[in-house]
């Protein structure tokens, strides 16, 4: 799984490296603020993948004493970081497209630009649909970012195309820096909603559809093993899933009875949902369970 993320990383600094020498040398012959707006997109990208790069690879390491819970938190952090650089690069083109047009726009050469760009919005296409695949794959949120950053890139530079067509078609330039504040207004949208994702997963706000997957998951392992349970948590650390549970049993069984059918289900959990898992958790005995817990009902399945 590792391995496969790291091949799906190491691609997206190549493209990213390639298209902003591609977009970089379109502006240089054109001078088009769209151009310049979807080079600067390049830049934030190549940053990103770099620090996505960095988080997979300490997401990697094993637990030690110094990280007993590993790094795995790294993913959001990673997530964050990346809508952080999507807003600067989008407040950064408003400025650039303003000051452009306010200073006079001088377009060259459109033709030879709109076709770059419109080769490099094919390639970026192709290569966001396979890391956010690759991402949910591996249950990794640092490649689906980096997926969602990489399709936002190529819907904006399919904007910049349309754009471009339209100075050519009609002849009038401001098109240009008005296409550069669209495709920004559209990124800083991006870059909003991979903090907001950030923000949700450090503070182990669970998603409604992956709560409704665990749960029925528990519920179909009791119901296997004819158990129950109560107070079930989780958290996605943007690697794995961490569950934790109070699991009832018969009181008259054996601690080596209970430990084994406590392992039984970890298992069986693990084999009902499609992303690494770590279960914990803490016996009881159902037959007194309402006196210890009186406050709360016992969940049979």
């Amino acid at each position: 799984m590792e391995h496969e993320q790291a091949r799906a990383m190491r691609l997206s600094v190549l493209v990213g490296f390639f298209m902003l020498l591609g977009k970089g040398g379109a502006y240089w012959v054109t001078g088009s603020a769209a151009i310049l707006s979807d080079a600067a997109e390049s830049v934030i990208h190549i940053g990103a993948v770099l620090f996505a790069a960095l988080s997979l690879y300490l997401i990697a390491r094993p637990r030690n004493g110094e990280a007993p819970y590993g790094y795995d938190r790294m993913a959001f952090l990673s997530a964050g970081f990346e809508g952080g650089m999507i807003i600067v690069a989008a407040v950064w083109i408003i400025v650039m497209a303003v000051q452009k047009w306010l200073s006079g726009l001088v377009l060259d050469q459109l033709g030879f630009g709109t076709l770059v760009v419109l080769a490099a919005s094919w390639v970026n296409l192709a290569l966001g649909w396979h890391l956010v695949r690759t991402g949910r794959r591996n249950h990794s949120v640092v490649l689906e970012a980096n997926g969602t950053h990489v399709l936002t890139d190529s819907w904006t530079s399919f904007g910049v195309v349309g754009g471009l067509l339209l100075v050519l078609l009609t002849g009038w330039k401001p098109f240009d820096p008005l296409c550069a504040i669209a495709v920004a207004l559209n990124i800083l949208w991006s870059g909003g909603r991979l903090i907001h994702r950030a923000l949700r997963g450090l503070l182990d706000l669970p998603d409604a559809s992956r709560s409704e997957e665990v749960v029925a998951a528990v519920e179909t392992a009791c119901a296997e093993m004819g158990a129950a349970y109560h107070r079930l948590r989780f958290r996605d650390t943007g690697h794995h899933v961490i569950v934790s549970l109070h699991l009832l049993l018969p009181s008259s069984l054996p601690l080596g009875e209970a430990h084994r059918r406590a392992t039984d289900f970890e298992q069986r959990l693990a084999a009902l949902l499609p992303y690494p898992l770590e279960v914990v958790p803490h016996l009881e005995a159902r037959e007194d369970h309402e006196l210890v817990h009186p406050e709360e009902p016992t969940q049979w399945s």
